[in-house]
């Protein structure tokens, strides 16, 4: 009982940390720049996504290594892109429809994939 809730706290703060980079890059494609929200966006879905990971494999999870492993890969791709996007002045909008694309592609594979 305690692991979901637990489960169920890191779930609803990763979807929060996706919104954060999803929104706050869409909300910056006019004035193409990388959003502050959108690193702290990504650093919080990462790390309570890793998080997630650990509390299921704790318990008797059946976990998809292999989805587990591609959503790992691209939530670091996003991460480093928005990264490298925050040192730079001017960003261009393709740039940021990569991180948005990226991200949104994240959440498919989470809710499609079963």
């Amino acid at each position: 009982m305690t692991m979901e809730i637990v489960h169920g706290v890191l779930l609803v703060l990763h979807l929060i940390g996706w919104a954060m980079v999803l929104g706050g890059v869409l909300a910056s494609m006019r004035r193409p720049q990388v959003p502050a929200g959108a690193w702290h966006g990504a650093l919080t879905a990462l790390v309570t996504g890793i998080l997630m990971v650990g509390v299921l494999e704790m318990g008797d999870g059946d976990l998809n290594h292999i989805k587990i492993g591609l959503k790992l890969l691209i939530a670091l791709a996003v991460t480093v892109l928005v990264w490298r996007g925050r040192k730079k002045e001017d960003v261009t909008t393709g740039y940021l429809g990569a991180i948005a694309g990226l991200t949104a592609l994240n959440v498919a594979i989470a809710v499609l994939w079963r």
